[in-house]
């Protein structure tokens, strides 16, 4: 179904209604053979990731076809008021779902030749489970150089066969929610935290155990634990690898959400938070010091910096004592590390609108409420690889 042709910033573009309920949009004049796929977060939908999705064409015309994701699989006819709740069903069941997307946007595209990722919030989590399901490996790897870390390009594996290019995640929590000052209103302190993770799935079921990192299905390990390695037949970290790129954006503060949970309704007002630690894939001693930016085409970037990928990256002794490190976090922080990472932090603390709201504006989630952040939306595609 043709969702028209609109104009923005002078360019012709073209959305059309994707499979399952997500949405594509390109350039009019030819089809782009980069696919770039769009994740929302928790509680979201599709047109989270609209104006930008519309920039990313206006501004790389011809060179990529971008395809805004929903979590609408196994909706039921009728039941639209339940699309909401399906990002409490777990990253896992999420990123099942994402790669059967993907695979019929591809099958029915068989021109694309590249694919990108940019997700936000717990997105960010969705898209690297969903990888590690569509990674396919060159055999020439596995043969010549099974332990191969740090492979040119031409011993990289796909993501179900093309090739991949950036994965960008936006104030995703990588280490979970857990830990001192990650969540405000539980107050960093650790008794209630304690208290939270064991009635956190009441709110947000399966998925708040995974961000909790208390699910131990099968008496396995926490996903996200397991999601730092490749695990059976889920090739999470050479999937991951694959990337020419890996780009993690963070706000420094305020990045709080306040959720008006209409099937939760007793609860009311709820304040979640995606911290500055956890988003970045740092230690707190880690974290850097920034001051306001003086860039006038991205007011709100305050710090970038390049990690080099190090199997040697680990927390010191001295930072367990002082409490730097909580040991199952660690091995994430760890595990995330030996792979290069762009980081870019952003600072919405000078707008007294829009600072309380900055794990949307980061995204420009709504145009006429969140278009403070769209020098972050900019920032993406003036560095995006195509």
């Amino acid at each position: 179904m043709n969702g028209g042709v609109g104009d923005v910033r002078g360019e012709d573009w073209t959305e059309e209604e994707g499979v399952n309920g997500g949405n594509d949009v390109w350039s009019s004049s030819r089809p782009a053979d980069h696919l770039v796929v769009m994740v929302h977060g928790i509680l979201g939908s599709a047109t989270d990731w609209k104006f930008a999705a519309q920039q990313f064409v206006a501004m790389l015309p011809d060179k990529v076809i971008v395809h805004y994701h929903s979590f609408l699989l196994c909706l039921t006819a009728g039941s639209e008021s339940n699309m909401y709740k399906l990002t409490l069903d777990g990253v896992d069941i999420m990123g099942e779902r994402l790669a059967e997307e993907i695979i019929e946007v591809v099958n029915k595209r068989l021109y694309l030749r590249k694919i990108s990722f940019i997700a936000h919030s717990i997105g960010g989590l969705v898209a690297r489970y969903a990888i590690g399901r569509l990674y396919r490996p060159l055999i020439m790897k596995s043969l010549e150089n099974p332990t191969c870390d740090a492979c040119d390009d031409s011993h990289r594996g796909t993501i179900y066969g093309l090739e991949a290019v950036n994965f960008i995640t936006v104030a995703t929590p990588h280490l979970g929610s857990r830990g001192n000052k990650q969540v405000p209103f539980l107050f960093g302190v650790t008794a209630i935290e304690k208290v939270a993770s064991l009635v956190i799935h009441w709110i947000f079921r399966r998925t708040g155990k995974h961000l909790f990192l208390t699910d131990d299905d099968e008496g396995k390990p926490p996903l996200l634990q397991q999601m730092v390695d490749d695990c059976d037949d889920l090739q999470f970290m050479s999937a991951l690898q694959t990337f020419k790129r890996r780009v993690a954006y963070s706000n420094v503060g305020y990045d709080r959400i306040l959720l008006l949970l209409s099937c939760f309704p007793q609860l009311n007002e709820i304040e979640d938070v995606v911290g500055w630690r956890t988003s970045s894939i740092r230690r707190s001693s880690q974290l850097p010091k920034w001051e306001d930016s003086l860039s006038a085409k991205y007011p709100h970037v305050v710090y970038e910096e390049y990690s080099a990928g190090s199997r040697y990256d680990k927390c010191t002794d001295d930072s367990l004592i002082h409490g730097d490190c909580d040991l199952l976090e660690e091995m994430l922080v760890t595990g995330l590390a030996r792979l290069s990472w762009e980081k870019v932090d952003v600072s919405f603390h000078n707008s007294s609108i829009h600072r309380f709201a900055a794990h949307s504006v980061i995204q420009v989630k709504d145009p006429f409420m969140h278009i403070e952040g769209a020098d972050v939306v900019q920032h993406m595609i003036d560095h995006f690889l195509t």
